[in-house]
């Protein structure tokens, strides 16, 4: 039918002449404008084809070819019972590979291969003479040189001669393909990200329900399976696409080892082709059935992006080619895939967690249960003959004696205190805690426990006001668990409440009865107030009558209150107060219950409770021990030590302790008493608690340390805060030692002796520098190379005994370097000013002189200190602590100095700073240089011959 074929005329190459005039006229009125298919429609031989010469073609049929080549929508005109074709540039190009064969023949062989689903809707159009319309028509097509599956919308018109009859079709269409594909993958996309029935699944229920959702849409993915990473293997936890996959695809893959399905290639981040898929596996999949020839095999990415986690290996569709969209999806199925198994592991990770501290909590509770029992029996055993003695009228105890036994008796109570309200905590958070509610006149009982603490109260200054009038019917509560309620509550008031009142008050209405225990305390910032009745939590740095407690009274409210039924809730303000409001439905106390004991009677608790407040205003603010005309005598006799601790027993103990000693005590209850205290008249020796209100004794310390005047006090830290990091922070701050409680007597006494001793050489008086801070000079015998204590610490702390006197000079000739030069340990602490550099000069040259090095060593020595103190002053910035520490040690032979800031280092422009600080100590002894966020710390060392130990001319 085309020019140059059997039969076909083309112009120019002769024929008849009539014939040839016709066509072209034919072809210049019809074709016109048609683009590049109206021009190959012009060479067609159509008296070849069933429509005929386009000479006899009728007016209807030419209107149609003209419409349908003049639109640029894609448009088919079928025209007579052959179903001849005629279109346009725009629906040639959906055809693809059967252009231009397809133009002038027989749709029903054009498009055979999707003829069945096309030929209902023309027969429909030609024989009805009705118009449709079919918004996505899937249509198996064979443009591309594979089986494809395509959309379309479609609509079928019928097309009619110049007589009316329906003679043929009109088909405009446009090609929805992607639209639709698309809109299926996302479909997929979104249902990867779904929970399924909500519930939050471990990896492998998540890899099971993913692989579910892919098995939904098997024309993009016909078979998929998921491969983790289990150390060195790659494991299948799930796969889809029939038994041939789950067969076929093996279970443990080694993730560095061959070639299997590309999944090492995958799993060391490399995405992997595989062609070979048909010859592998015996399985069909896209639109029609289709040989699965092809797969990838992706990597699953982590999330830490060091290796991915597993590979996705998944098959690709026989119907669509894998073209950038396809790629695209398969990427983002991968990224949809990891994001979920990521989560799944990150919710065991944490189920994992949780289970580990609902065993630990379990395990704790278990042991405060246990060792709570197991603490009454010694307990029991220590307060039966303390109040035994203490009550034995026969043999009385002399006044001395009955104090430390009233003593010990006190706090043995306290500690059985403590040990009950563990056990009762642990029994409610273990859920075995019952409330054995009785019948109780609630308004009486509430009264009478609140009276228990009206002389500590008014002792306190402060007034107690307790309107329980009596309730129109019984309530049912556990009495025992009331007076805890009651006990904790009046307590916390008191403890919190330093001028005003604290009022109780019992009142009902029809919906609950409520127990309110109001002050005029310090109250409680609204930031605070969510946590507050959390287990163990204590605000920090508020001001109380004492730090002591374990954090869990609040919380022993709340839990015994919904243990009770009830519930208890808090409003509070700060400098107006708070107000505790426990509240107990009706519904619950007015249950039935058996009656309780007709008087109420007080508890072990209460009388626990109200001796521990009353041990809060033992004593005054401050209190003086005057020494003992008779004690030891040495040189620390009739030093003034002062003690701060919130505790009133301890407070004594120490005072009595100390005052044996020969030393004369006072006592303060908080770090503020102290401060005031120290900065009004110091004393020879500071020992501070750490737990205390307001100031704590770390805070106390930093001050002190911080102010000039008192920068040299020696502080003794003394805490029941055990551990090293505990201890490191006391001597970073400045704490010449750090006790731990308990501890022994005889222990404490010798740390403030040698202490004292310590200050005693620092003295201007004493040999040292009036200019400067010293913190302490020891020379120690050779051998003796105990390094000083805490990080940082620029002095040796010697807890049993004072150190030997320094000796700074000895004529006599000496043999060797180790016995010559000694081992020297000593250290100064400057103010950050550019004036400490000659003040360090002077010190340290007479500390190296004392120990006869050579005067050039001495002077280059102190060339490289004096740079590095410049250093400290000027490049530390913001410092914690205005300061600059200087360590001289001289031991094995070596010279080691070390220069310590506080503050963030800065470097000046170079304009400024050419490098000659560095240069000069590089140039006299090995420098290293550590700088943290803390602080710099520079050290200078240089090794000594026996030449350099040798006077001049000596």
């Amino acid at each position: 039918m085309w020019a140059g074929a059997p039969g076909v005329v083309r112009p120019g190459t002769g024929g008849d002449d009539e014939n040839r005039s016709d066509v072209t006229a034919g072809i210049g009125d019809l074709f016109a404008g048609g683009g590049d298919t109206g021009r190959l429609m012009a060479r067609l031989d159509w008296s070849a084809s069933p429509v005929g010469p386009v000479a006899g073609w009728s007016q209807s049929l030419r209107a149609a070819v003209r419409m349908v080549l003049s639109s640029r929508y894609p448009m088919l005109l079928l025209w007579g019972e052959e179903f001849t074709q005629l279109y346009n540039d725009a629906y040639s190009a959906l055809i693809g590979d059967k252009h231009p064969a397809a133009l002038g023949g027989d749709v029903r062989v054009t498009l055979a291969e999707g003829w069945d689903v096309l030929a209902p809707l023309i027969h429909e159009a030609m024989t009805t003479g009705v118009a449709s319309w079919v918004p996505a028509l899937r249509l198996l097509l064979e443009r591309a040189g594979y089986r494809e599956e395509a959309y379309f919308s479609v609509s079928h018109a019928p097309a009619r001669d110049d007589d009316g009859r329906t003679v043929g079709v009109l088909t405009v269409c446009s090609e929805v393909t992607e639209q639709v594909v698309g809109e299926r993958r996302l479909r997929l996309l979104r249902d990867l990200t779904g929970g399924g029935d909500g519930r939050t699944l471990d990896v492998a229920g998540t890899c099971r329900r993913l692989a579910e959702a892919i098995e939904a849409y098997p024309l993009d993915v016909p078979f998929a399976a998921i491969y983790l990473r289990e150390g060195d293997l790659l494991r299948r936890a799930a796969c889809v696409g029939g038994a041939a996959v789950a067969a076929g695809l093996p279970e443990r893959v080694p993730a560095g080892e061959g070639r299997s399905w590309g999944l090492p290639e995958a799993a060391a981040g490399v995405m992997t082709e595989i062609d070979d898929v048909a010859d592998r596996l015996d399985l069909a999949g896209g639109a029609w059935g289709d040989p699965v020839g092809r797969a990838l095999a992706l990597p699953l990415p982590s999330a830490e992006a060091d290796q991915p986690l597993g590979v996705l290996l998944a098959g690709v569709g026989p119907s669509r080619g894998l073209d950038e969209a396809y790629r695209s999806f398969f990427h983002l199925l991968t990224q949809q895939v990891a994001v979920a198994v990521r989560n799944a592991r990150a919710y065991e990770d944490e189920r994992r967690r949780a289970e580990a501290l609902a065993e630990l909590d379990r395990v704790k509770n278990a042991f405060f249960t246990n060792v709570s029992h197991e603490f009454r029996t010694p307990l029991t055993l220590m307060l039966g003959p303390l109040a035994d003695a203490l009550a034995d009228s026969g043999h009385p105890l002399p006044p001395v004696q009955r104090d430390r036994v009233d003593a010990a008796w006190h706090n043995a109570t306290r500690l059985l205190t403590l040990v009950n309200s563990l056990l009762t905590f642990s029994s409610l958070a273990a859920g075995r805690a019952r409330s054995e509610a009785r019948e109780v006149d609630l308004a009486g009982l509430t009264g009478e426990l609140a009276s228990v603490f009206r002389a500590a109260v008014e002792r306190a200054g402060l007034r107690l006001e307790v309107d329980c009038p009596p309730l129109s019917r019984p309530v049912a509560v556990d009495p025992v668990n009331w007076e805890r309620i009651v006990t904790n509550l009046l307590s916390n008031a008191l403890k919190y409440t330093f001028v005003g009142r604290i009022r109780v008050t019992v009142e009902a209405d029809d919906e609950e009865v409520r127990l309110v225990v109001a002050d005029t305390g310090i109250g409680i910032a609204a930031e605070d107030l969510p946590r507050l009745f959390q287990r163990f939590h204590r605000l920090p740095g508020t001001r109380a009558r004492s730090y002591e407690g374990t954090g869990i009274g609040l919380a022993l409210v709340r839990e015994l209150a919904r243990l009770e039924g009830g519930d208890v809730r808090v409003v509070s303000r700060v400098g107006v107060g708070s107000t505790f409001t426990v509240a107990l439905p009706w519904a619950v106390a007015g249950r039935d219950a058996p009656p309780g004991p007709d008087t109420p009677t007080r508890g072990e608790a209460t009388r626990a409770a109200v001796q521990e407040a009353a041990g809060w205003l033992t004593e005054p603010v401050s209190t003086t021990v005057p020494a003992p005309a008779s004690g030891p005598m040495d040189a620390t006799h009739g030093a003034r030590i002062l003690v701060a601790d919130d505790n009133a027993d301890m407070r004594a103990y120490l005072a009595r302790l100390l005052a044996d000693q020969g030393w004369r005590v006072q006592t303060v209850g908080d770090g503020r008493s102290a401060l005031d205290t120290v900065r009004r008249d110091p004393p020879d020796l500071l020992l501070t608690d750490v737990m205390m209100p307001g100031v704590d004794g770390f805070e106390l310390v930093r001050r002190l340390r911080a102010a000039p005047s008192t920068a040299a006090l020696p502080v003794l830290v003394l805490s029941a805060r055990a551990g090293g990091d505990a201890s490191v922070a006391g001597l970073e701050l400045g704490a010449d030692d750090y006790v731990v409680k308990p501890f022994a007597a005889a222990e404490l006494i010798a740390r403030v002796r040698a202490a004292l001793l310590r200050a005693r050489t620092r003295r201007p008086d004493a040999g040292g520098s009036a200019a400067t801070t010293p913190a302490t000079v020891v020379v120690r015998p050779p051998g003796d190379l105990t390094p000083p204590s805490g990080p940082g610490a620029p002095m040796p702390v010697r807890a049993t005994a004072a150190p030997p006197e320094p000796e700074v000079s000895d004529p006599r000739p000496r043999t060797d370097l180790a016995t010559r030069a000694g081992v020297l340990d000593t250290g100064w602490a400057y103010p950050s000013r550019p004036t400490s550099a000659a003040a360090m000069r002077r010190d340290v040259r007479t500390a190296l002189e004392a120990i006869d090095l050579d005067p050039d060593v001495v002077q280059d020595l102190l060339v490289a200190a004096s740079e590095a103190v410049n250093n400290a002053v000027e490049h530390a910035q913001r410092p914690t602590r205005p300061e600059v520490r200087v360590r001289l040690r001289v031991a094995d032979g070596t010279v080691q100095i070390v220069v310590r800031d506080f503050g963030t280092w800065r470097d000046r422009r170079p304009a400024m700073d050419r490098g000659r600080g560095a240069t000069l100590m590089n140039a006299y002894g090995d420098v290293r240089m550590v700088s943290t966020a803390e602080g710099t710390t520079v050290t200078i060392e240089r090794r000594l011959s026996e030449g350099d130990v040798a006077r001049a001319g000596g």
